[in-house]
């Protein structure tokens, strides 16, 4: 059970990283459009698709809760700010995505309102696994960092990273997804982003060496775990190559192996432990009894169906857009 649930949490975190990481992209590629055909395009692209993606988020945080309460309980208090902040830019968003068509004299304001949720809610997370890997303040399985705690020049570079990684992916998305300027769009931004995310992976390592973050020492125990940047930088060359030749076929997958890639990263660096390096998965996890009664449940139902109506929205709504100025 425990296995199990750890695996179901790392699935669901993947998901909702990849899935709304890219339409949160979307969003903050959004003030860069050429004009309001162009805007409208960009709510096209995910508007069958972004709603949907929130909710493995819920599932995340739904399994902590539920089967690594130790872990929630340790969350929670450490990121009640960032918390707050993220989850109003993702209601900021969504308000803002639905209100936006339905008027003309205060569009500008609800357009601020969606960039602005975006940019939030990329930077929040970014911040807080960043905080994570540097090692939060714990003391006798409680939080004792402060309201700010969780603040420091690694964590905020990392959320700067993030938004620039969720950027790409929305490039990448919308290069697969639109047609015409919406495609010329996303070729034109994607230079721009993959160099700033290059830059990015760059200064955060020399920074990770400069203040010998300790979850690199897992490096050298473990050299097994660099076969996982190579994966990265081998899908880095992959979307190179194909922004060179304008291909836009294996875009997105290039980008979604990159997040894969550094995911794997860190998970392959922390594990046995859940928050390195205070709380092993084993400890963290709930009495079985509570495991087995989640899965009859949430782990035979919810997630397998979650799953299912995932794929069958991406099915129903693959291909191009068939016009780069509606949605709905």
């Amino acid at each position: 059970m425990v296995e199990f649930w750890a695996a179901a949490l790392a699935l669901s975190i993947l998901l909702y990283v990849l899935l709304d990481g890219f339409d949160l992209g979307v969003g903050m590629l959004f003030p860069f459009a050429p004009d309001e055909s162009g805007r409208r395009a960009l709510l096209a692209a995910i508007s069958p698709v972004w709603d949907g993606n929130e909710t493995w988020l819920v599932i995340s945080a739904a399994t902590l809760f539920g089967a690594f309460p130790m872990v929630f309980s340790i969350l929670l208090p450490a990121f009640y700010l960032p918390m707050f902040l993220m989850l109003a830019g993702l209601v900021l968003r969504g308000v803002a995505f639905e209100f936006r068509h339905k008027t003309e004299r205060l569009r500008w304001l609800w357009d601020c309102g969606f960039v602005a949720g975006s940019y939030v809610a990329a930077f929040v997370q970014g911040t807080a696994v960043g905080a994570i890997v540097l090692g939060l303040p714990i003391e006798n399985g409680l939080y004792v960092g402060g309201v700010f705690g969780w603040a420091s020049p690694f964590a905020l570079l990392c959320g700067v990273g993030l938004c620039i990684g969720y950027a790409m992916i929305g490039a990448c998305w919308i290069v697969g997804k639109g047609g015409g300027l919406l495609r010329d769009f996303g070729f034109r931004v994607l230079p721009v982003l993959i160099a700033a995310l290059l830059v990015f992976l760059i200064v955060v390592f020399a920074h990770a060496l400069a203040i010998e973050l300790p979850v690199l020492h897992r490096w050298i125990e473990r050299p097994i775990l660099m076969i996982f940047p190579l994966i990265g930088l081998a899908a880095f060359l992959v979307l190179i190559r194909g922004v060179r030749r304008r291909d836009e076929r294996h875009l997105f997958l290039a980008g979604a192996t990159i997040f894969l890639a550094a995911f794997c990263t860190l998970a392959g660096s922390f594990l046995p432990y859940i928050l390195p390096f205070t709380l092993t998965i084993e400890e963290a996890a709930a009495p079985h009894a509570s495991l087995a009664f989640l899965f009859w449940g949430a782990g035979l139902f919810v997630l397998p169906l979650t799953l299912a109506y995932t794929a069958a929205v991406y099915f129903v709504f693959r291909g191009r857009l068939r016009s780069d100025g509606e949605y709905h």
